[in-house]
């Protein structure tokens, strides 16, 4: 992380969330295997204007001559130009895999969101036939197609289509599966929309990327199978292609290399930028992360100090009008089990960084518990991620400081501020049932990092791991350890978080939104275990919660925030009787229950059971 200052926020309004074809463009994988492409769908279109003689023209005066300044890659065997020949057979090559890919999207895409969406015996029997064309020897039956057809190469690569489809219906199937169980879906379903309806509106939008990605590989895979045919001498002699050169050119290989190595460069080319565009779109499919602009900002990060550590100066970064850190700070920062200071954090956008926090600063003493309360969106979570070192790769923390245990992990480098993870810090993550891994058993999961973590043996780790689950108010830790996440509730799965948080006795706890998705009752349950361990163990303990509730249960002291900056901290009590800033007072109103209950309505209404009419 850097240490020093970002100022001013970007206007989020500017932003624009960037298309997956612009984000591919930016890329230098994506962008140059693109321009190469496009240069070949060009000498495809254009090969009547840009061969210099025709294809087949025969001059027996440059039969097998080397390149020279009228044939610029010399003559064949037959006396023909091969340039001009390699430009047409540009055409041939590409409208084949056109051809391929127009049948094998036809047959696969529809049929594997039908399965996907519908399932039931459509699905089976697509799904039957798939496997089943997939077992079949293509290439074989492309021999017998091609004996019945007298080689029609339209036919043939139609044919080609049908047997590369499957991997479209599986890729169609998979998505749609994924998304069909989706609430927006039953969403639509309910307000009336019919299946048709649906599936254009909603599931062809989530197929489409995959396909793209889909239909670069298989142009790749289309293109070799054609060649391939060709070069078997399957196909028209006096049409030019790239396959029918290579067979020519291999004949020839030990007195004419040449004749072989230009239309192998050819199809090498083409299928490695397929191949390439592919990969690339897969990847930016997969992670979803924008491209940030290459302003001054960005550039000057890649620059680093002699300890590793990242260095943005003012003038590395757009200017903005400075904003002053919010917040007070009670400790000084060797005597602190936290401390943030100056604390920004921004996001790499196509429109620049964006702040999401805009200099805040707070800390907790020894055996304290912070709470940091505010509205979802207030910036929470992204501080306590700050300290974590886990924000998002596209995330960026600017601070004049932040210390854990009295150091400052500013000059950490990332592995030595991941190493505190575990040991000074301890992490209780929201949502407890999504932060277990399905695959592991619990035990595993306490075990694992008992024992690589801190050097535990499998012994004393599991004994260990067993102890914590008992001390967090599990009556049978034998019957979790060996439990799935899946076969525990969810009171239970924040319980055995909460043991593997603990496990390393770290002296600080970070707990974000630990009640969240939790019933009433194991919510109290599990604010209480908290404060009985902070007492026992004397960790200090920053809870991040939107329920000013759970801060007066469990808190000493207390920071609101909003639209990330802090508006107001103090001791719990006093600020619960004198807050200052309304936004404090809209969230202890909320957390009150005011509620009138039936008696006092029945007083109201002059009697019980009096109705109440509107």
């Amino acid at each position: 992380m850097s240490a020093t200052t970002l100022t001013g926020a970007i206007d989020p309004e500017r932003t624009a969330r960037s298309g997956l074809f612009a984000r591919f463009l930016l890329r230098p994988a994506g962008l140059i295997p693109f321009v190469v492409f496009v240069l070949i769908v060009l000498v495809a279109v254009f090969a009547p204007l840009l061969a210099p003689q025709d294809p087949n023209f025969v001059n027996l005066a440059i039969t097998k001559a080397p390149p020279s300044a009228a044939h610029l890659l010399g003559g064949d065997s037959f006396g023909r130009d091969i340039l001009s020949r390699l430009i047409y057979g540009t055409t041939t090559t590409l409208w084949g895999a056109l051809i391929t890919i127009v049948a094998a999207l036809v047959l696969g895409v529809p049929a594997g969101v039908a399965a996907g969406y519908f399932g039931g015996a459509f699905d089976r029997v697509a799904t039957w036939v798939s496997d089943a064309l997939q077992s079949i020897p293509g290439m074989i039956i492309l021999l017998v197609v091609a004996a019945g057809t007298r080689s029609d190469f339209t036919l043939l690569m139609i044919t080609v289509g049908v047997f590369l489809a499957p991997g479209y219906f599986r890729i169609a199937r998979s998505t749609t599966l994924a998304v069909r169980s989706e609430p927006y879906i039953d969403a639509a379903r309910v307000s009336g929309l019919g299946s048709a309806r649906i599936i254009s509106t909603h599931i062809v939008k989530t197929v489409y990327a995959p396909v793209i990605i889909q239909t670069a590989l298989t142009a790749g895979i289309a293109m070799g199978m054609q060649a391939g045919l060709q070069f078997l001498g399957i196909g028209d002699s006096n049409t030019p292609s790239w396959g029918a050169m290579m067979n020519e050119g291999f004949r020839l290989m030990l007195s004419n290399p040449l004749i072989l190595l230009w239309p192998s460069m050819a199809l090498g080319i083409t299928i490695a930028v397929l191949a390439i565009m592919g990969s690339t779109l897969a990847e930016l499919v997969r992670v979803r992360t924008p491209e940030a602009k290459k302003d001054r900002a960005l550039a000057r990060r890649a620059r680093r100090g002699a300890a590793g550590v990242e260095i943005v100066t003012p003038e590395d970064v757009e200017p903005h009008p400075p904003t002053l850190a919010t917040g007070t700070l009670r400790h000084i920062a060797e005597n602190s089990a936290v401390r943030v200071d100056n604390l920004k954090v921004a996001y790499r956008t196509p429109a620049g960084l964006v702040e999401v926090v805009h200099g805040i600063s707070l800390d907790v003493g020894p055996g304290e518990v912070v709470g940091i309360v505010g509205e979802s969106g207030s910036g929470k979570s992204q501080t306590v991620f700050s300290i974590l070192d886990l924000l998002p790769e596209t995330g960026e923390a600017f601070a004049d400081g932040i210390w854990v245990g009295g150091k400052d992990v500013t000059r950490l480098d990332t592995k030595q501020r991941h190493a505190l993870l575990g040991h000074e810090i301890g992490y209780i993550p929201q949502e407890p049932m999504s932060n277990l891994d399905p695959s592991y058993t619990i035990g595993h999961q306490l075990i694992e990092p008992l024992r690589f973590v801190h050097g535990k043996s499998r012994a004393a780790a599991r004994k260990t791991a067993r102890d914590v689950l008992v001390r967090v108010g599990i009556a049978d830790p034998d019957r979790v350890l060996r439990s799935y996440p899946h076969e525990i509730s969810g009171g239970m799965a924040q319980r055995v978080l909460i043991a593997g948080a603990i496990s390393g006795k770290p002296s600080l706890l970070v707990a974000d939104e630990p009640t969240t998705a939790l019933d009433v009752t194991v919510q109290a349950e599990v604010l209480e275990l908290l404060r009985e361990l902070q007492e026992e163990y004397g960790m200090a303990l920053l809870i991040v919660t939107h329920n000013f509730g759970v801060v007066a249960d469990i808190c000493d002291r207390v920071v609101v925030m909003r639209h990330g900056t802090i508006l107001e901290t103090g001791d719990v009590d006093g600020l619960f009787r004198h807050p200052e800033h309304p936004y404090t007072r809209e969230l202890i109103d909320a957390s009150l229950d005011t509620a009138l209950g039936r008696a006092e309505l029945d007083a109201a209404w002059g009697g019980s059971g009096a109705e109440v009419t509107s």
